[in-house]
């Protein structure tokens, strides 16, 4: 059974011809290139530091080098390329057409959300109190500015 960030098969099948280390090609054959992608995918999805790759991907430094390697190579566009869906060859955004939520805007708040009321009864008196202390100096009886 395929785990969620793992490739699918058809898209396996489109780009398994693209990477380096095939049989017969120059150098070394790859062990796993599925194995690899997946490790790629995992933290392209996720977003976690390669640090955090699960152990079932392998070295997390050893994936993250050949990651460059491929990187640099010229690998990861001729994948890409492989797996660009036509339909999205251009994709236009309106901007007038995306609404942010009126809160993003710094519009003022309803009164009706929970962190529109303060969490003590006492909170909103403070916030219009003075001072709680006042200084004074030696001799004086006059607050110090």
């Amino acid at each position: 059974m395929r785990r969620r960030h793992e490739i699918s098969d058809a898209d396996w099948d489109r780009i398994k011809d693209l990477l380096p280390g095939l049989p017969g090609g120059h150098g070394g054959v790859a062990q796993d290139n599925r194995r690899f992608v997946d490790a790629v995918l995992w933290i392209a999805k996720t977003g976690a530091p390669w640090r955090d790759l699960p152990e079932r991907f392998g070295n997390w430094n050893s994936t993250w080098r050949r990651f460059d390697r491929w990187c640099s190579k010229g690998v990861w566009a001729r994948v890409m390329t492989a797996l660009q869906d036509e339909d999205l060859e251009w994709l236009i955004l309106d901007s007038t057409v995306i609404r942010a939520h009126p809160a993003a805007a710094g519009s003022k708040k309803s009164g009706t959300a929970p962190a529109d009321t303060p969490s003590r009864p006492s909170a909103a008196a403070e916030a219009d109190s003075g001072p709680r202390s006042t200084w004074r100096s030696a001799g004086s009886d006059s607050p110090r500015d």
